[in-house]
């Protein structure tokens, strides 16, 4: 032996992810995003080394900032710059943030060197009118728009709200189709226990979470017999613990990773995001015939099964996070409407014999 020291670099495929080995011969990782460089623990695939490379992710999400060189005071630029530096921005969620984001950019791209003190209801109007063929981006957008016309009334950049008054339509729609039991029984009958669908499913079902608070559940989470821990990311409302039953441990023990921070993996062996995940489980309902089924709608069937089961509108909120009952109520009222329906039934039938 010559003295000198063979650095083994472990090949990984994670993204950002970059390796070295330093001049002792060690082999060294870090996380690099965004001129942001962080150094990564252990080897990957190790428990610290994922831990620290979540954390990493996670924190990455954010968009280098908007240059503000050669923009001129006064315009939509100007604004759109300005509230994303403010406090009112920084007190939105991370993930209200991404999308106000893509947002703003669409906005200073189309209108952003226009004067914002020229903006007019008419202009608010022309804007929507030109996403009408999709109500639930034109929604969006506008709600952006109030954000910066009060930020440039908070600075003193215009006197008048334009956005005032203006609505869009939103067609009328059930919403996510809610599981019926045919439908879960179908899923379970091609996804067996052990199975990363199952798991999925067996998590949404058992607990009513969103899927945007599902993702992020890992073992950490369980503590005698719940899960516990969960702060609602819609919300930022915590919530009690949820008991585990014995279906939902089943699934669990026969497909949850034992080495990661969450339950739930992608085809990477990371975290989804909730748009990720929603996509995906959608693509393994479409699989196999259930078409239009989705992770929120097994929210739904978990809310429906509490009313079937006698709960109250309060019990099921308790679980679900809901902050209205008006929502909840809904199953209750059908879950009731039915009922008394069928002893409607049966006490016409006892009269007639």
């Amino acid at each position: 032996m010559n003295g000198t020291r063979r650095c083994i670099v472990t090949s990984v495929k994670l993204d950002y992810v970059h390796q070295f080995c330093d001049r002792h011969g060690k082999p060294r990782y870090y996380f690099r995003r965004y001129g942001k460089r962080t150094p990564l623990p252990g080897v990957p695939g190790s428990a610290e080394f994922m831990a620290a490379y979540q954390v990493a992710f996670d924190g990455a999400t954010t968009y280098p900032e908007i240059a503000s060189t050669r923009t001129i005071a006064g315009t939509i630029n100007a604004m759109v710059i300005g509230f994303l530096a403010s406090g009112a921005f920084a007190a939105l969620r991370p993930t209200s943030q991404q999308q106000y984001r893509r947002i703003f950019e669409g906005l200073r791209r189309d209108h952003g060197n226009k004067r914002m003190n020229a903006l007019q209801r008419r202009h608010v109007v022309a804007m929507l009118d030109a996403k009408a063929s999709t109500p639930v981006a034109a929604r969006d957008f506008l709600r952006c728009l109030r954000l910066l016309v009060k930020y440039a009334i908070s600075i003193g950049a215009r006197n008048d709200d334009p956005t005032a008054g203006v609505r869009v339509k939103m067609p009328k729609t059930e919403g996510f189709r809610t599981w019926s039991e045919e439908d879960i029984t179908a899923f379970e009958t091609v996804y067996p226990i052990g199975t990363k669908p199952r798991l999925a499913l067996a998590l949404l079902l058992g607990t009513a979470l969103r899927a945007s608070d599902v993702v992020k559940v890992g073992r950490s989470h369980v503590h005698n017999g719940t899960i516990s821990g969960i702060v609602q990311q819609k919300t930022g409302a915590p919530l009690p613990p949820i008991p585990i039953s014995v279906d939902l441990a089943a699934a669990i023990n026969a497909a949850a990773p034992t080495e990661h921070v969450v339950f739930l993996l992608n085809e990477h062996g990371r975290s989804f995001t909730a748009k990720a995940f929603g996509k995906w489980f959608a693509a393994q309902c479409n699989r196999i015939g259930l078409n239009g089924l989705s992770p929120h709608g097994l929210r739904k069937a978990a809310c429906r099964r509490l009313a079937e089961a006698g709960c109250s509108a309060n019990e099921i909120a308790a679980l679900s996070g809901h902050k209205s009952l008006n929502e909840v109520a809904r199953y209750t009222r059908a879950v009731d409407q039915a009922r008394m329906v069928r002893n409607a039934v049966a006490r016409m039938a006892k009269r007639e014999a």
